[in-house]
């Protein structure tokens, strides 16, 4: 329960069919993963997880070994692969929790098989190649072989995944994901003539997988698309699962030349309705939205008015609309027709719409909700997400 108006509200219901449709659009065999890191892209990892392995996932993807810990915490058992580096303490966090991890050049094998050694287990691992993206990666013409070959002679390490990331699989060009492909299959194809066989084999996101079955390899990494978010050039029908309300504070009806904010930076030019709304730069409404972005006040379009503050922002209407402190506000999400996107926001920003979702701060209470057929959405209780 929270008493402030401001409220994320997280739909565990689109989060599972968005799932059951990705999972639709693979072939054979090929397991979906689901990305639930930063918190579940800003969702709540947790509830995340759980609609997602309800809708047919089959194992996880976390930045973090804490991430992943966290998850075991919370009594989720399916399979967790910790993708970025693990580093010092990290090691025991991930070894201790049963998760993945991965393997990116000699010093992190190194690290994590000392770390299994004293915690007395055998750490399944991925070895990560880099085919283009530049960053964590044994380099795809610098030695994977040779790392793969002391991986498998390693008695505390289990190589389990073979895996890359791709630079532009939503790029208009797919040149560059085509190549990044065929390099990783070449390491693949190496590993095979050496003896190594590995059970995953893996590089596609939500892009790659949507966009070119044959870049699945045995599981897809899915993140974006789990939350409801089409990633271009990809034309497929999935359902924004995170909508973002508060209510009005305040309202001052206002004739011509009222200014408004830091800097002043609007002035009325006509009579207008001014809404206050109690959220800010600190809950993730970005400052840049100063002047540009829009919102649906009462049902009807607002537009941003002055700066954005730390903790309020100004929303102006026609001087004939009708508005009232406690009107429902909609920051992202849909009232009838109208919607406020994620997209929107990135536009706003000129960012992406992982960044703006990862943003929304902590202090914004994540309210979990299913839909029911031909009633309105209901809050969720502990024991729907325990079902999930």
């Amino acid at each position: 329960m929270t008493g402030r108006p401001t409220v994320a509200e997280v739909d565990l219901v689109a989060i599972r069919d968005n799932a059951e449709t990705v999972r639709g659009r693979l072939g054979p065999g090929v397991r979906l993963v689901a990305v639930v890191k930063a918190d579940g892209y800003g969702h709540g990892a947790g509830p995340v997880a759980r609609a997602a392995l309800a809708g047919g996932a089959e194992a996880l993807s976390v930045a973090l070994a804490e991430e992943g810990a966290s998850l075991r915490a919370q009594g989720i058992d399916a399979p967790i692969l910790v993708m970025g580096p693990t580093l010092g303490a990290q090691a025991a966090i991930a070894l201790q929790a049963g998760l993945e991890t991965t393997i990116y050049d000699s010093v992190s094998a190194r690290l994590l098989a000392e770390a299994a050694e004293r915690e007395g287990v055998r750490a399944p691992v991925h070895l990560k190649v880099d085919t283009g993206m530049g960053r964590i990666g044994v380099a795809h013409d610098g030695g994977v072989l040779d790392m793969a070959l002391d991986l498998v002679r390693q008695p505390s390490l289990h190589l389990v995944g073979l895996m890359t990331h791709l630079a532009s699989a939503d790029a208009a060009d797919p040149q560059s994901a085509l190549r990044q492909w065929a390099r990783f299959l070449d390491v693949v194809d190496a590993l095979r003539r050496a003896g190594i066989e590995v059970p995953f084999v893996h590089g596609a996101n939500s892009a790659a997988a949507l966009r070119w079955p044959g870049m699945q390899g045995s599981q897809v990494r899915v993140g974006i698309a789990l939350y409801g978010i089409a990633p271009d050039p990809v034309s497929v029908q999935l359902k924004p699962a995170l909508s973002l309300r508060s209510a009005v504070a305040q309202v001052k009806r206002v004739g011509p030349g009222f200014p408004v904010g830091y800097g002043e930076t609007f002035v009325s030019e006509d009579e207008a309705v001014l809404a206050t709304v109690p959220v800010g730069y600190a809950d993730g409404y970005r400052r840049a939205f100063s002047n540009r972005g829009r919102a649906l006040v009462g049902g009807a379009w607002a537009r941003v008015a002055g700066r954005v503050s730390m903790d309020q922002t100004v929303f102006a209407l026609p001087g004939t609309a009708s508005v009232a402190v406690g009107d429902p506000v909609v920051l992202m999400g849909a009232v009838g027709a109208e919607a406020v996107s994620a997209l929107d926001w990135a536009g706003w920003a000129d960012t992406i719409p992982y960044e703006v979702l990862c943003g929304i701060g902590p202090r914004v209470p994540r309210v979990y909700r299913i839909r029911e057929e031909g009633r309105p959405a209901a809050s969720v209780d502990a024991d729907f997400l325990a079902s999930l």
